[in-house]
């Protein structure tokens, strides 16, 4: 049995966002895990990275990745920061709960990345995608999204959720981890009435009792298909023949 760390972003601590995430961690314990936990609203997680946080002024020059990387090698992190990257370091696996707002995750998930994701800590110039160092780490996203499925597909309105969902994938990838295909539910929002508030209620109430299943078959989900280092030049572009599995990496 390994570590899951199950992070949630939602500012309303009845959510099902966090009663899903709720749902990963018993689901995770039951499995025989030890499991660590990030609420980032309810900790009041700062998301965005300045200065300040490293003892500098506002006016200072101030870049992130060197100042991450001097403060991690110094062992000096904020100590909010030095929180979470234990718990990223201490985990095989990480469970990211968050709803889909404005077409994309809310903005502490990618404040999350920013921050605790450290440079020479996580990652470095010469340890990433293939490299990365957490190569034996894997990551889920649970999602949900107001609009409906037919909305968020590759030819929605909305947009197709896989698009809005690469950057935060490429991310994880970066550091070399393994990214699952994501679980989405769809059509979760404040607005129903009557019968289809039930309908919607009994569908989230299956989707968390179901999350058992998810994170006992973990190790067979599919994961995303990503380029391997392999397939780019050594200007970093796309080599002829080689796969495309985005429209964000494409062959021009």
């Amino acid at each position: 049995m390994g570590t899951v760390l199950v992070v949630s972003a939602h500012p309303s601590e009845g959510s099902f966002t966090n009663a899903w995430a709720e749902a990963s961690v018993a689901a995770a314990q039951a499995a025989g895990h030890e499991v660590l936990r990030s609420d980032l609203c309810a900790m009041g997680f700062d998301a965005v990275e300045r200065a300040a946080h490293y003892g500098a002024s506002g006016s200072d020059a101030f870049d992130p990745l060197k100042a991450q990387e001097a403060a991690g090698q110094a062992g000096d992190l904020p100590l909010e920061v030095a929180g979470e990257v234990a718990k990223v370091q201490a985990a095989d696996r990480i469970i990211l709960h968050f709803p889909i707002w404005w077409f994309a995750p809310p903005a502490v998930i990618k404040g999350w990345c920013d921050r605790v994701l450290v440079q020479g800590v996580l990652h470095s110039v010469d340890q990433r995608f293939d490299a990365g160092m957490c190569r034996n780490m894997s990551v889920l996203f649970c999602v949900s999204t107001g609009a409906s499925a037919a909305e968020c597909g590759p030819d929605g309105k909305e947009g197709d959720l896989a698009l809005q969902l690469w950057p935060l994938a490429q991310t994880f990838r970066y550091l070399g981890m393994q990214v699952l295909e994501p679980v989405a539910v769809h059509g979760v929002h404040g607005y129903h009435e009557g019968a289809e508030e039930a309908a919607l209620q009994a569908q989230l109430g299956q989707l968390i009792a179901a999350q058992t299943d998810v994170i006992a078959a973990w190790d067979i989900q599919p994961r995303i298909a990503f380029n391997s280092d392999g397939d780019f030049d050594d200007a970093g572009r796309l080599k002829p023949g080689a796969p495309s599995y985005s429209a964000f990496v494409r062959h021009a």
